[in-house]
């Protein structure tokens, strides 16, 4: 029987805290990407290897990119801006595999899967979110000093200082709109994949998933492309 749930489900404990299969697989898509950069840290040659050449690629590519969107600040903002979209997409992707979703335990009469699409859990979302909303103030307050906090309260005259409740409430509103965004295209693609599967298994799925790799991959760039462009405006604010 299909079984679709909105939340995570929890898997374990640890120290009494909660372990979602949501949270294994942000575990694994975390070690996966530390140890990716570790081992091409480690094995740097002037002489570049295969992979060394295929990661070079892929760095200057979204260098190149985001230097697009946020002109010369892009060399303070760039290890965010490329971790948060290289986390994302590898998530993203992460919930394609096979055996993510599908493979798990039954707790009494209900399936528990072991791995859950890190990103198709909100709570994962929003906490990308928040570091984002952060890396906006931080970026923010790096580039123009106590300056920066004038764009949120400023009492020069009525005007300004509605304006800048305005400015707090656009700011808090972003954390909403990166999250429910994400989870929402991540969710919706990976229930679809569970539907088709479970009507019309092997062959039907087929374009269902080039579509959500596809789509994936969007959501990644739509997420660090954001980013990017608020912090812009934050380190350009003039008051």
């Amino acid at each position: 029987m299909l079984h679709i749930s909105l939340s995570a489900e929890k898997i374990t404990s640890l120290a009494g805290f909660p372990v979602t299969n949501s949270l294994l697989s942000t575990w694994f898509v975390m070690a996966l990407l530390i140890f990716g950069a570790l081992y091409v840290r480690g094995t740097i040659a002037l002489v570049p290897s295969h992979f060394q050449s295929i990661v070079e690629m892929i760095i200057s590519g979204l260098y190149e990119f985001f230097e697009t969107v946020m002109g010369h600040h892009i060399k303070k903002a760039f290890p965010v801006i490329a971790s948060l979209f290289l986390f994302i997409i590898t998530a993203n992707w992460m919930g394609l595999l096979p055996g993510v979703g599908t493979v798990g335990f039954y707790e009494g009469e209900k399936f528990v899967p072991l791995f859950r699409g890190a990103t198709a859990d909100l709570n994962t979302t929003i906490a990308l979110a928040i570091i984002a909303f952060f890396a906006i103030q931080y970026f923010g307050f790096l580039t123009l000093g106590v300056q920066y906090s004038k764009r949120f309260l400023n009492f020069s005259n009525p005007i300004m200082f509605f304006v800048g409740l305005l400015e707090i409430v656009s700011d808090l509103s972003k954390v909403i709109s990166f999250a429910f965004r994400l989870f929402g295209n991540i969710f919706a693609g990976e229930v679809l994949l569970a539907v088709m599967a479970f009507l019309m298994p092997f062959i039907a799925p087929m374009p269902f998933l080039i579509l959500e790799l596809f789509i994936g991959f969007i959501q990644a760039l739509v997420f660090s492309t954001l980013t990017a462009v608020f912090i812009n405006v934050a380190v350009a604010h003039e008051g």
